[in-house]
């Protein structure tokens, strides 16, 4: 990874995002589309901290300026793959004679992310496996990266989030990113989650292989399988399927295990024909306190039964509130626009109106940060849920989310 100009890319893109919030709070045009192009292309080949910081915004696209979030959203699906030749220094590093531990790899990426790229192999007794290859040189560019992310994070102060919480967010990103470069501790995931789920026909989790795994490359058997992404094609059954199984995944990760898979991003999952959830990726794998999951949920009890005060009381809970003065009628617009959900009976996740309520409310949530903050500690979990949301947004799924919740309201309302 080439460390040359790093610097001075990734300050001027910070400026130039400073400019277009600056532009925007004027009233000005902000030429969000413009600047989107512009990170897209610099993000692409600079890969690494920033590059994931952008996917983490883009799945806050009810939040973000649509033109802005629809070019972040490309970093999910075409980001640029990194040459051959350096992928190919690292797989030497790892293994010497690549002629002697494979009979083949493919030189051209299946898969490319911000942190690697995923290649298929042969071996010489015929057998598939997939090549997870962390980006050259990016351990060693990461603490200099991290540190403009964290200038560039700077720029929320103008949304009215204090440092101090600005500092925290900061240090919880940078920790997940620390943990995805350690492949031995995916590897680790992966074997704890094909044991938990060993008898879920529901799920499935490609198995790694310690013989041709390493400190940069992550080796797993070939689990093959219909990206999420090409799912809305499949017929509906499947996809109602597919998601039940995503959302009975993600409650028995979270009450049950307080574990939760953090990169809701849809290259990481797949289906097959019976509409069974594959999980391709465990790099960031994150504890959920219970204390916190009790205040998620009083605060999404609180709303259903459109209790402002109750909402404001949850969100002191998270941390998510300062100063005086609650905006009870922000509450109220915000609890009606996601009520519809939680009514009983199958709810269908793709009503569009339900997006375009939550779109008209963002600017009122961002000009309300004076008083709304984002709690320090989940911005993971948070990217996480709104990411899961717009997964089931198009898979067009059809939950009732109504039976799914009540048992777990009745447990945050129990004392602990």
């Amino acid at each position: 990874m080439r460390e040359r100009g790093r610097t001075r890319r990734m300050l001027g893109m910070g400026a130039r995002t400073g400019g277009a919030l600056l532009r925007s709070r004027m009233g000005r045009d902000a030429g969000w589309e413009v600047l989107g192009e512009q990170l897209f292309n610099e993000l692409s080949e600079l890969k690494g901290p920033a590059m994931k910081l952008a996917q983490i915004m883009a799945q806050w696209d009810d939040l973000l300026p649509p033109a802005l979030a629809e070019q972040l959203a490309r970093l999910q699906r075409q980001a640029r793959p990194m040459p051959w030749e350096d992928i190919r220094r690292t797989l030497v590093d790892e293994f010497g004679d690549l002629e002697a531990a494979f009979a083949n790899i493919e030189p051209t990426p299946f898969a490319s992310a911000s942190m690697g790229q995923v290649h298929r192999a042969t071996t010489h007794n015929g057998e598939t496996l997939v090549l997870k290859v962390q980006y050259p040189g990016l351990e060693r560019v990461l603490e200099q990266d991290l540190v403009q992310v964290r200038r560039m994070m700077r720029l929320m102060r103008w949304m009215k989030v204090p440092q101090a919480r600005l500092d925290a967010m900061f240090d919880e990103f940078a920790d997940s990113l620390r943990k995805e470069l350690d492949y031995r501790t995916e590897f680790e995931a992966l074997v704890r989650y094909r044991a938990r789920y060993a008898d879920n026909d529901g799920l499935r989790f490609p198995e790694p292989l310690a013989d041709y795994s390493g400190d940069r490359v992550l080796a797993m058997r070939y689990l093959p399988g219909i990206p999420m992404r090409e799912a809305e094609g499949l017929d509906d059954s499947v996809r109602q399927t597919l998601a039940a199984n995503l959302g009975d995944w993600l409650t028995e990760e979270l009450f049950t295990h307080r574990e939760l898979h953090a990169d809701p991003h849809a290259g990481n999952f797949a289906t097959d024909e019976e509409g069974r959830l594959i999980v391709y990726d465990l790099g960031a794998v994150i504890s959920v306190p219970e204390a916190r999951l009790r205040s998620m949920m009083q605060l999404l009890g609180a709303a259903i039964e459109d209790d402002p005060m109750g909402m404001d009381e949850a969100l002191r809970s998270m941390g998510g509130r300062q100063g005086e003065g609650a905006p009870l009628a922000l509450y109220r617009e915000s609890a009606a626009a996601m009520r519809p959900l939680f009514e009983p009976g199958a709810q269908d996740f793709s009503d569009a109106r339900i997006h375009y309520r939550l779109r008209e409310i963002s600017p009122k949530v961002w000009s309300a940060m004076d008083r709304l903050q984002p709690p320090a500690d989940t911005m993971l979990l948070s990217r996480t849920l709104n990411g899961h949301y717009w997964n089931m947004v198009r898979l067009k799924a059809r939950l009732d989310m109504h039976a799914r919740t009540r048992p777990l309201l009745a447990w945050a309302r129990e004392e602990p």
